[in-house]
């Protein structure tokens, strides 16, 4: 059975990779910030599960690790390896000649990923799911980029030490920024587990009438979206927003349906998203990777959409949320 572990040791290994290419360059400070990132997701469970006198002491050396990348994050990644102009022309000449077919490995992962999770019932091996039915949308993702890479060499014609060289070359481009989505995927749950939300609902009720339905769910449309901005991703703001004013105000006061607050308020503070530098891996790193002159036009360009998206997402939250 393919399990998320397989996921994450494929993503290790590439992480070994990127080390060992920069210790190859004597890029020492980059080689040791990726090999220090590509150790949980090789060892993670396995570092979890020692213990050492009764004591899990390797819980500890992760949170020492954590501080090892913010010490080595500024000075290992900040200038990415240099591409001659050479090999730059080469590259535009290359994707020029393929053309639209570039974008047929992309369109692999959400196409590939989608007909898995669809598809995941029916692939077994005799009694055995051939994917983990507890995580089925993630192993079908590390599936569908594998998928991907091969769609990628068949159609560029490249040999698979360029496909790991040139992830070397997006690793180091990215820098720290590549830590930002496992960062904020823990955030929101952090923020939750420490009060926040508890914290939020009593500033709320001090604020704003809560006997009235449209305060509330301005209240928490408007939240999301701020939230989102303030923390990078809707998945961090969701918990906190909904422990705060969704559950206690929305869902028992005023008797909202839970699954179109969900849904619709998710993709409400998804319109945060597109306006905030913190959500980096969808608006600033493209922008590097570009060489866009404006390092905020990726922001700029999206900001029209986010602010109908909202205006229509707030519509609805009101049309259907108290059906």
């Amino acid at each position: 059975m393919l399990r998320i572990e397989h996921v994450y040791w494929l993503v290790g290994a590439l992480l070994l990779v990127g080390a060992g290419f920069n210790l190859r360059d004597r890029r020492w400070l980059a080689a040791a910030f990726w090999f220090v990132l590509a150790l949980p997701f090789l060892l993670g469970e396995r570092v979890l599960g020692m213990s050492a006198a009764g004591v899990r002491w390797p819980a500890q050396a992760m949170g020492l690790g954590v501080i090892a990348l913010g010490l080595l994050a500024g000075r290992a990644t900040a200038a990415p390896r240099a591409t001659s102009p050479a090999a730059a022309a080469v590259r535009g000449a290359r994707a020029r000649r393929l053309g639209n077919r570039l974008f047929a490995p992309a369109l692999t992962i959400p196409l590939g990923t989608l007909a898995l999770v669809l598809c995941a019932p029916w692939l077994r091996w005799g009694e055995a799911a051939l994917i983990d039915p507890a995580q089925p949308t993630l192993v079908a993702l590390g599936l569908a980029c594998l998928a991907a890479l091969a769609a990628a060499l068949r159609t560029t014609r490249a040999t698979p030490p360029q496909a790991l060289q040139e992830g070397r070359r997006l690793l180091d481009t990215l820098g720290s920024a590549a830590l930002l989505p496992m960062i904020l995927a823990t955030l929101g749950s952090v923020f939750a587990a420490t009060g926040v939300g508890d914290a939020l609902a009593s500033l709320v009720d001090a604020a704003i009438p809560t006997d009235s339905r449209l305060a509330c769910l301005l209240a928490f449309a408007f939240g999301m979206a701020l939230f989102s901005v303030i923390m990078g991703n809707a998945f961090a703001a969701f918990p906190v927003m909904m422990a705060g004013i969704g559950l206690p105000l929305l869902v028992v006061r005023h008797g909202a349906e839970p699954a179109v607050l969900g849904s619709i308020g998710m993709l409400t503070g998804y319109c945060g998203t597109l306006l905030t530098p913190m959500a980096a891996n969808f608006n600033v790193v493209p922008a590097v990777l570009l060489e866009l002159p404006d390092p905020y036009g990726v922001i700029r360009a999206q900001l029209p959409t986010a602010l109908a998206l909202f205006a229509v997402n707030l519509m609805l939250l009101w049309l259907l949320a108290f059906r």
